[in-house]
């Protein structure tokens, strides 16, 4: 291997003859010897009677051997050569795909020359290897769609932290699809053959939260008729996805802080010391350092669970993936409503585009639900696109109701009511869970995806709410 830039030995490999000219010119201006080849079998063929290479690049999408199989064959062949991958199709399974394989970059087509000058500089003096240990994507993270530069960004990070062990904290508005992060990131990793178990702190009552996490015995409390696995022992092994974790109440905090530390708990009410090996991720949209300023948060969990940090950002600022993702929301409307495929036309492309999207991308998904039930078309046009928007929550509608909202709560205070916070979440969880199965048809599963819940949890509450309603 070269030991210092200077004349070391490049291969191109990639079936875009544009592609080849122009970044081989730009490594040969930059004093590299390079050799360019059309196909993956042309590369290998050579290597038989070629010197080796200091540094290869090459494209994923060729015909006959696909870049990542050629980086296969390539880290077999040698462990330390450092491989830049090249893609116009910057998605989670191919940049996990290629970091899992002993990637050493990944870079995103169309690139900027100096920056694949810049990275060949990088790459050659510090060799790295890293070894595969999971089987490649089957597509089913392909709702994290996106070709802007910050998701290409994030799908780069997301490679390279999803074979590391660490503790993730995803923050970010809601509706950007944190979860979905998560899953990616517990998919690509080594654990992916044990289980993901998600958990919303703040859907959950904080009485019940310990519960929730760490499982109960029988008798542990009133109606506690059996023993009750938590969710850090269903996760055992795996991965634990807690959102909104900055609503976690103060003493449970407290109690997570020991789990991270000690990865062993007793049950609620039990004496036996379960102990496990859980991947712990978690999410918010809310801002934690303020918190831990307010000491609503402690400072020492938020080191513990902060180690990397990922940031999602909202739909205004990656509009240029809003076509994709709202043709893949129409194509999982239609399949699951049993309707056939609508498409949208370019008037109303551009009318998506232009929209602020307050709910990010979770609002997005619901518009191309009420879309597909309700306009009788196969194209969406911009009418129809415009009364849809019309009928969904506005940023002034969700001011209107925080504001009906405290009135109706003063009013209660006046009148020296007890137990408001019961009596109204109550009528919030009423309201939420009828208005969300009506917009839904009834479809209890997508109406809890959309809310943020179980369906076991959807379940309960309405069982609950009506037999409140019916008493």
């Amino acid at each position: 291997m070269a030991t210092n830039k200077t004349g070391a030995r490049i291969w191109v490999v990639d079936d875009d003859r544009a592609v080849r000219f122009v970044l081989s010119e730009a490594l040969r201006d930059a004093g590299y010897r390079v050799q360019a080849f059309d196909s993956a079998r042309a590369a290998l063929d050579a290597s038989a009677t070629e010197a080796a290479p200091d540094l290869v690049f090459t494209d994923v999408r060729m015909p006959g051997l696909d870049g990542l199989g050629f980086l296969d064959r390539l880290k077999r062949a040698q462990p330390e050569l450092p491989v830049i991958v090249m893609s116009a199709y910057t998605d989670i399974a191919s940049t996990a795909g290629a970091f899992r394989g002993g990637a050493h970059e990944f870079l995103s087509k169309p690139f900027d020359l100096d920056e694949a000058v810049a990275l060949a500089a990088r790459a050659l003096p510090q060799i790295e290897a890293e070894s595969a240990t999971s089987e490649a994507t089957t597509g089913d993270d392909a709702e994290i769609l996106g070709d802007s530069p910050p998701m290409r960004e994030l799908f780069r990070v997301i490679g390279r932290l999803a074979q590391a062990p660490l503790s993730v904290l995803i923050t970010g508005e809601t509706g950007t699809g944190k979860e979905l992060v998560a899953r990616a990131l517990h998919r690509e990793s080594p654990r992916a053959r044990k289980p993901f178990v998600a958990l919303n702190t703040a859907a959950i009552p904080a009485e019940l939260l310990e519960s929730e996490l760490f499982g109960h015995e029988a008798g542990a409390f009133t109606g506690a008729h059996k023993r009750h696995v938590g969710r850090f022992e269903q996760a055992d092994g795996g991965t634990l996805f807690l959102d909104e974790i900055g609503d976690m109440p103060a003493p449970l905090q407290t109690r997570l802080l020991r789990v991270l530390a000690e990865s062993e708990f007793f049950r609620v009410g039990g004496r036996e010391l379960i102990r496990v090996d859980v991947r712990v991720i978690t999410a918010t949209h809310q801002d934690l350092e303020a918190r831990v300023r307010a000491g609503e948060f402690r400072a020492d969990l938020l080191h513990r669970l902060d180690v990397v940090r990922l940031h999602l950002p909202p739909l205004r600022e990656r509009k240029h993936d809003i076509p994709a993702l709202a043709q893949r929301f129409l194509l999982r409307a239609g399949k699951q409503l049993g309707s056939a495929g609508k498409r949208f036309n370019a008037d109303a492309l551009k009318r998506l585009q232009a929209h602020d999207w307050p709910g990010n991308v979770r609002e997005l998904e619901n518009l191309c639900w009420r879309l597909t039930a309700l306009v009788p078309d196969e194209t969406i046009g911009a009418k129809d696109l415009q009364q849809a928007l019309r009928a969904g929550p506005t940023t002034e509608r969700r001011a209107d109701w925080m504001l009906a909202l405290a009135q109706e709560t003063a009013a209660a205070l006046a009148q020296g009511d007890r137990d408001v916070h019961a009596q109204l979440r109550e009528s919030f969880d009423r309201v939420l869970l009828e208005t969300a199965l009506e917009h839904t048809a009834g479809h209890r599963q997508h109406a809890a995806e959309i809310l943020g819940l179980g369906r076991n949890t959807l379940t309960r509450k309405l069982g609950a709410s009506r037999s409140r309603k019916k008493s």
